[in-house]
């Protein structure tokens, strides 16, 4: 090992370069250690590096603003505990960066307003839609392209059908403006339709800048809607070799 020198006043520089680094740097260190072993497109936006759980085996990927993978395996496979580790919502080990912030310097519920996370059966806390969003106002737009009228803010949420609960819990997590977006098979119950709204809808937010990982067991639906391609088997998270070409819209 080479030994340090000590030049005066150089500790002073030191320091100030060093947290130049960990202010900044953090993104670039998983690039260049991460290397070939991780999944990787463009500038990434989120990072992950040896992301484990007691059931999924260490996964290292990164994901890109305006990017969308898709991720596909058998049930039980891990895909919903590798998303819900990311959204730290079960117990988890590794390291996760946001814009190069480890997300143990952010607070868990910001991470989950910029890391949104909409699961297979999303959970409802009030009696109506609308007393589940804080603007429906600004959510109109939004809910009319995935064919709700205004009047669905008044709605019971018992009358709702799981495809309908789906789509306004789609419409819930994107209002809140989230940087990445997790998606666990929201389309898995819907009319072809409405699952043709939303991949539209979802397509121009990542188009937009968006970062997506998508759920899903559709494998036309996967070449549809994403860039690449993640498997989940046994736990084990590998990119699969051949891309994802993401039909024009």
């Amino acid at each position: 090992m080479a030994e340090v020198v000590s030049v005066p006043g150089s500790d002073t520089l030191l320091r100030r370069k060093l947290r130049e680094i960990l202010s900044t740097g953090v993104a670039t260190m998983l690039a260049n250690e991460l290397g070939s072993s991780a999944f990787h497109a463009g500038s990434p936006i989120l990072q992950i590096r040896d992301l484990r759980t007691y059931l999924l085996k260490p996964a290292s990927l990164s994901l890109s603003a305006g990017e969308c993978i898709a991720i596909r395996g058998p049930s039980g496979a891990g895909k919903t505990l590798l998303l819900r580790a990311i959204a730290d919502l079960d117990p988890n080990e590794g390291l996760v960066c946001l814009d190069g912030r480890d997300r143990s310097t952010i607070a868990g519920p910001e991470w989950r307003r910029l890391v949104g996370y909409v699961p297979a059966e999303p959970g409802w806390w009030a009696d109506t839609v609308g007393e589940h969003f804080s603007g429906w106002t600004a959510a109109l737009a939004v809910v009319r392209d995935l064919g709700f009228p205004k009047e669905a803010k008044a709605w019971p949420i018992t009358r709702l059908s799981t495809g309908e609960r789906l789509r306004l819990a789609l419409i819930r997590a994107l209002m809140v403006r989230p940087k990445v977006l997790l998606l666990d098979e929201p389309t898995a119950a819907l009319d072809p339709a409405s699952v043709a709204s939303v991949e539209s809808l979802i397509a121009a937010r990542v188009q937009a800048g968006l970062a997506v990982l998508w759920v899903t067991h559709d494998a036309e639906q996967a070449k549809r809607i994403a860039h690449r391609l993640l498997a989940v088997s046994d736990g084990q998270v590998r990119e699969e070799l051949t891309q994802c070409p993401v039909t024009s819209r």
